[in-house]
């Protein structure tokens, strides 16, 4: 059974920085694609970036793209999200999915449907 579980979530100031990571067990990755969506309540989940476990190919939401890194560690089944210049608007709930295969073009990986497992959520807040 597939787990992911994210952290590193807090309360910053607009301007800061934060990582979060999500650790992965139950399969391997390889021929996976990990993603991060942000929710805020009553709201769609939002693709924020994703990245082709193998190959190490990524995507980027727009609003995030120059400020937010996403990467991974093979070793320890776990993606980051480095999130720098942090803005209030940032503000949401950040959840770690896995897609089960890396097959597809990036469009793909912007639609959660396509994602087949996710993690718990980690709160991320900033404040102006």
């Amino acid at each position: 059974q597939v787990q992911l579980v994210e952290s590193g979530g807090g309360l910053v100031q607009a301007g800061d920085s934060l990582r979060l990571s999500c650790a992965g067990s139950g399969r391997t990755f390889s021929g996976a694609a990990m993603g991060w969506f942000r929710q805020l309540p009553g709201k769609e989940r939002e693709f924020v970036a994703c990245i082709k476990w193998r190959s190490g190919i990524t995507y980027y939401a727009d609003s995030v793209k120059g400020r937010f890194t996403i990467s991974r560690a093979n070793a320890e089944n776990t993606v980051y999200l480095q999130m720098n210049s942090l803005k209030p608007e940032d503000t949401a709930v950040y959840y770690c999915a896995l897609a089960p295969n890396a097959y597809y073009s990036g469009s793909y990986y912007r639609d959660s449907n396509n994602y087949s497992y996710w993690g718990q959520g980690t709160q991320v807040t900033v404040s102006s």
